[in-house]
């Protein structure tokens, strides 16, 4: 994103995509959307994580076993078919998918016997070319995660730090002996990632020849039952039996009495600025070439991080220590001098943090659905006072819809506040268009929309709710619910605020 450019886009996950197997993909939606946002002058899609989630932590794409691997129920089916390696009469959806929802445990189970079914038709064939530059390309993540993979079938799903010591410890002798034990497993896994990255470049390679870019999330930290973690012990906060010995987490603030325990272990910054950062420029590396624009998640966590002692069961004994920003912020441009990044600098931010940002240029972000919570009129969330250097939201994954927010959060104070910035009394059907307008007419290089406000869908249509285990990251579009006036009211907008 050039400096002087205006531009606009949709925040909409791969899971939400409509499709026939109850879940969105890389498939033919995909290739619809990014036709969509092409026609009405759309130049950013932002997406969550792309890594593998588990029904253990909720189907979350922030918790996740790998910073590299890629989730497989996003894989096309339908394009599986196109290359041969299933059958139109194989890939029959099931009536117990669903249209709306995600419902992961049906998703998991008919997508999983579908990917194994194409695998083995990918066996009876020759390796291709293709595969093997895939293989190659990848050794540094994808060998051990592979290997993570099919160890933690063989323990049932057990975490890494419960398995034999041997393997926990990974002493050569073991891990080789599971390598030619699992072989099979494994070199489904590698094909399974194999899949996904093709089908994902072929449309990142769709969507840049329509002038869209690709927004995606890094989250600053790993979960501690990661193949990260598992192989590089020696960077997190772990103790003499390898378990966690401080997590993650946000103190207690305006929302939360005892904060936030997230769990996920502490980085060593002392031993990662030792090894010149390697780990994390392998991560941003392989993160660039999935993205074109680079958000990340708890940006703060760079500067200054939240330390709590892995016994306590909340985040209230924890205490602030420093992470070395400039240092290792200075050497990412050292070795990716254009590598674009959007800082996630919601919620309290210290002076210290705001000027790291500000040293290195990094747009932050600005919640339109925080603007009114208080009457001040210099509220840095009210398009009148962003700066060109930001991206703004109406509200992002973890918010409630527009609609949603005003039929069941909103105070009357607040709403007075809104009107009088929206310039007008609206009714509640157009509210969500007068939203985006100002968005989109204010300073802001970029704005995001998520979909479900493009539409004016209510609190049904919330992709998450922090804090809570149920329900989220289920949300999906139905076929035909982008209409004809909705994308001619979409285009019309853009063009008249100039972000085409």
């Amino acid at each position: 994103m050039k400096k002087k450019e205006r531009h606009s886009g949709i925040l909409l996950h791969l899971t939400s995509l409509p499709s026939k197997f109850g879940i969105g993909d890389l498939g033919p939606e995909a290739y619809a959307f990014a036709d969509f946002l092409a026609k009405t002058r759309q130049h950013f899609w932002q997406v969550l994580p792309l890594a593998p989630t588990d029904p253990i932590t909720c189907n979350s794409p922030y918790s996740s076993s790998s910073a590299f691997a890629c989730n497989p129920l996003l894989i096309s089916i339908e394009r599986l078919v196109t290359v041969g390696l299933l059958t139109r009469k194989q890939i029959e959806p099931m009536s117990a998918l669903t249209e709306n929802r995600v419902d992961y445990d049906v998703v998991i189970r008919h997508k999983k016997n579908l990917l194994n079914a194409a695998y083995e038709q990918f066996e009876k064939n020759k390796k291709q070319a293709a595969y093997e530059q895939f293989l190659r390309e990848n050794v540094h993540w994808l060998e051990d995660y592979a290997l993570f993979v099919a160890v933690k079938e063989r323990f049932h799903g057990a975490p890494w730090s419960d398995w034999s010591q041997e393997l926990r410890d990974r002493d050569p002798a073991a891990l080789a002996k599971m390598r030619q034990e699992l072989r099979d497993r494994i070199e489904k896994e590698r094909f399974f990632q194999y899949c996904f990255y093709d089908q994902w470049f072929s449309l990142k390679q769709y969507c840049n020849k329509k002038n869209v870019q690709i927004m995606g999330d890094i989250p600053i930290y790993v979960d501690f039952d990661s193949a990260d973690v598992w192989m590089n012990p020696e960077l997190f906060e772990l103790d003499e039996n390898r378990e966690p010995a401080f997590v993650a987490g946000v103190p207690p603030d305006y929302f939360s009495a005892t904060g936030q325990r997230w769990g996920n272990p502490l980085y060593r910054w002392d031993v990662l600025q030792e090894t010149g950062y390697e780990w994390w420029f392998r991560r941003l590396s392989h993160t660039m070439k999935l993205f074109d624009l680079i958000r990340i998640d708890h940006f703060r966590g760079f500067v200054d991080f939240w330390k709590i002692p892995a016994e306590e069961e909340t985040a209230v004994n924890g205490h602030w220590e420093e992470a070395p920003a400039e240092d290792f912020f200075n050497r990412v441009f050292e070795r990716f001098p254009d590598i674009p990044i959007v800082a996630e600098d919601l919620g309290f931010i210290t002076d210290k943090v705001r000027s790291v940002i500000d040293h290195f240029g990094f747009p932050g972000m600005r919640i339109l659905l925080f603007a009114f919570g208080e009457d001040n009129p210099d509220h840095p969330y009210l398009p009148e006072n962003f700066i060109e250097n930001c991206v703004a939201y109406t509200g992002t994954h973890d918010n409630n819809t527009i609609r949603g927010w005003l039929t069941n959060e909103i105070a009357p104070e607040d709403k007075k506040r809104l009107f009088r910035c929206l310039g007008k009394k609206v009714p509640a059907k157009d509210v969500h268009w007068e939203m985006i307008r100002i968005l989109m007419e204010s300073v802001a290089r970029l704005v995001v929309v998520p979909m479900q406000d493009i539409l004016g869908l209510g609190q049904e249509a919330r992709m998450n709710l922090p804090g809570t285990k149920v329900g989220n990251w289920e949300w999906r579009l139905v076929p035909g619910q982008v209409t004809p006036s909705v994308t001619e009211k979409l285009l019309s907008l853009t063009k008249e605020t100039e972000r085409v």
